[in-house]
């Protein structure tokens, strides 16, 4: 499965009801990605630009753009950036295939 790292921000509203009405958002979010086939590593709230970050695993791309798309049309945020995340070996796989790519920047002659 794929790992994928999500950062959000809540709009005003989001957080004025989270205000009146605390809850563990941790126990909606994990059963609607387990019920796409995947799984919740956890949700961290943060200091800064961004209001927090989830880490998700799903079965692939297509999979995670659907929730991704959901949770963005519900209207509870006002941002959300999506990156996905390789581990060692795909990035080693990455790399050594990158050796056969013959990409010539702009510019430079091949």
């Amino acid at each position: 499965m794929a790992m994928y790292l999500t950062a959000f921000s809540h709009t005003s509203e989001t957080w004025a009801r989270m205000l009146a009405r605390p809850e563990d958002r941790r126990k909606v979010l994990g059963p609607v990605i387990e019920s796409l086939g995947g799984k919740l590593h956890g949700l961290w709230y943060a200091f800064g630009d961004t209001d927090g970050y989830v880490l998700f695993e799903a079965p692939d791309d297509v999979t995670a753009g659907s929730l991704l798309v959901n949770v963005g049309a519900a209207g509870a945020l006002a941002k959300v950036s999506t990156t996905k995340l390789f581990t060692v070996e795909e990035m080693q796989t990455a790399l050594a295939r990158a050796k056969d790519v013959n990409y010539v920047p702009p510019g430079v002659s091949g």
